[in-house]
């Protein structure tokens, strides 16, 4: 028996080319939240740069962002998983050397470190994200946990930059650029400790994705679902593969999983 949904957000619940949750996927949500179920969100955005689940937010019982780094229900912390401070240091200098944008994510404060054109049609126009200060000081990483590094390399550029940061992992959802987090966290680790939490089992959830970043977690669910846009990798390990996400692979898939006993 499904006891809980997870959804990645960018290309899972939310389109590329709408930046909207289709009207299908609001209303299977809505059905499943009726029928008992949780919904939790699981994304590598930080929870201050999640502004399109407006439509939802009423249903969402819980979030993973960062990509597992920080997991919250409410206001209750279920965890964080800070990078060690040398291998912020690390990167922030990496950016000056190499001279690319990264965003770095404190528990608190937000700063896209080094900012250029790239950032601007990458975030603003294609992903939409909004509200995002740029700096060139990021002194707050001496007095806050950072949580993610988001660097715009290319893949070349991220097989360089790694092995510079032994205490750090490295994972994409967007081509254009990575998402760093302390090394074993992912959103594996996130869904580990927010069923640890609910007192949930594994095999009793459905997670959805589409991206590089999703992996642990369709690995790890009872049910992992890969969009019918997401990249290869994805739908390797995928125990479904469904619909895009402008093609209502959600409730396609919803309706498959759980919804077919109604009919």
């Amino acid at each position: 028996m499904i006891k809980a949904l997870f959804f990645d957000i960018d290309g899972t619940l939310v389109s590329f080319n709408t930046h909207k949750i289709p009207a299908s996927t609001i209303q299977a949500i809505t059905k499943a939240k009726q029928q008992g179920m949780q919904v939790y969100i699981s994304t590598g955005r930080p929870y201050s740069l999640i502004n399109n689940l407006q439509e939802i937010s009423h249903l969402i019982d819980g979030y993973i962002t960062v990509n597992g780094a920080y997991c919250f229900i409410g206001k209750q912390l279920i965890s964080c998983n800070p990078i060690p401070t040398e291998d912020v240091l690390t990167l922030i200098q990496l950016a000056d050397e190499m001279n690319f944008a990264c965003m770095v994510v404190g528990e608190k404060d937000l700063v896209m470190y080094n900012s250029n054109d790239k950032v601007d049609y990458i975030f603003r126009q294609l992903l939409n994200v909004q509200n995002m200060k740029e700096d060139n000081k990021v002194d707050f990483i001496h007095h806050q946990p950072v949580l993610q590094l988001t660097p715009v390399i290319s893949e070349e550029e991220e097989k360089l930059i790694t092995p510079k940061l032994p205490h750090c992992t490295s994972s994409r959802w967007y081509p254009d650029f990575a998402d760093i987090t302390a090394l074993n966290t992912d959103k594996g680790r996130g869904f580990r400790a927010m069923l640890k939490h609910q007192g949930l089992k594994k095999e009793e959830t459905i997670a959805f994705g589409d991206g590089g970043n999703d992996i642990p977690i369709i690995q790890e669910a009872g049910i992992g679902i890969a969009m019918g846009n997401a990249n290869e990798s994805l739908k390797h390990v995928a125990d479904y593969i469904t619909a895009s996400v402008d093609e209502d692979g959600i409730s396609k898939a919803l309706d498959h999983w759980i919804f077919q006993s109604d009919k």
